[in-house]
């Protein structure tokens, strides 16, 4: 079974491309992991940071990115859907030579657009538009161990497909003012959205990331969100990680020979790992807790819950 979880933060410049991306990256490389990366977010970073531009414009071209998916919802073709799954999937995608068991299913400017329409009433609409990810998802989730969904520093019709399908998500957000201040409201109107699509949509975690250890204010944010967040039932991750330039370079679209060389040898790349084996043992240790509860839409029957609901879907009314 494979987990899906979630990266979002209404706030940009908090590094959640480059959290999304390393988690994948140090999960396949130093744990075996397939995983599948999906980027929702319209700004193409992720799939700019793992495929280059040339390859990005190539599929682009070929209607071979998640907008040809969303499309196929407002501009239905006589033919039927032309988004292929398999030929939009590109497999193998680090460009760390030793990172293998990555795949990617990119994402496109286009999406810019396609969000706004597919808010627009309007009887071509067959399906619900938050559960089209899902319906093309189901065909290949069994082959991951994991699947990151990158989501838009928003709460757009293309971050519920995201978080339509996850078992969670989590928040990165530096440890100032700006980028915590709505976290209470977006974890309130995830928690009404899973409870309209009869599912549980947890908060695994905040991630306090762009660190600088030697900012007072930093320290003391990060300390009383470590603090304030056990009275909120929100897990916050040990491992911080720290404001760098080499993590920031680690975006360019390079021939890296290994994930020290991408991300730093300063720690910078420990602290990605680190934080990584903190989010499989949370993520992994929730699911162990569900199993153990019985039944119940948790983290281990959330994708049933999800294939089933898809799968008894009718023709979604835009007037209800």
């Amino acid at each position: 079974m494979a987990y899906i979880v979630s990266t979002i933060n209404l706030k940009g410049g908090v590094g959640k491309t480059t959290i999304t991306a390393a988690l994948a990256e140090v999960m396949a490389a130093e744990h075996g992991k397939r995983v599948l990366l999906v980027d929702l977010d319209p700004q193409t970073n992720l799939t700019i940071y793992m495929i280059g531009e040339a390859q990005w414009k190539d599929l682009n071209d070929s209607d071979r990115t998640l907008a040809t998916l969303f499309r196929d919802a407002v501009e239905p073709g006589p033919a039927g859907s032309r988004f292929d799954i398999d030929a939009a999937l590109q497999r193998d995608v680090s460009p760390v030579r030793t990172v293998t068991q990555v795949d990617l299913l990119a994402s496109s400017l286009d999406l810019i657009d396609l969000q706004d329409r597919l808010l627009v009433p309007s009887r071509d609409l067959v399906h619900n538009p938050v559960e089209l990810l899902a319906r093309q998802l189901e065909k290949i989730a069994g082959g991951y161990d994991y699947i990151l969904v990158d989501c838009p520093p928003n709460l757009s019709v293309l971050t519920l497909n995201g978080l339509r399908i996850s078992h969670g998500y989590i928040i990165p957000a530096v440890p100032d003012f700006m980028s915590t201040y709505g976290i209470p409201q977006v974890r309130a109107r995830i928690t009404k959205f899973a409870a309209g699509v009869g599912v549980d949509i947890p908060t695994i975690g905040l991630v306090i990331s762009k660190y600088r250890s030697e900012v007072t204010l930093h320290q003391q944010m990060a300390d009383y969100l470590q603090r304030s967040g056990q009275g909120a039932g929100l897990h916050v991750f040990e491992s911080r990680i720290p404001e760098s330039g080499d993590i920031a370079a680690a975006a360019e679209f390079n021939d890296w020979g290994t994930l020290r060389q991408r991300y730093g040898y300063k720690g910078q790349y420990d602290a990605l790992a680190a934080l990584t084996v903190e989010f499989m043992s949370v993520v992994e240790g929730m699911a162990a807790r569900d199993r153990a509860a019985g039944p119940g839409i948790g983290i281990t029957d959330h994708t049933d819950a999800v294939t089933d609901r898809v799968a008894g879907s009718h023709r979604w009314d835009p007037t209800t």
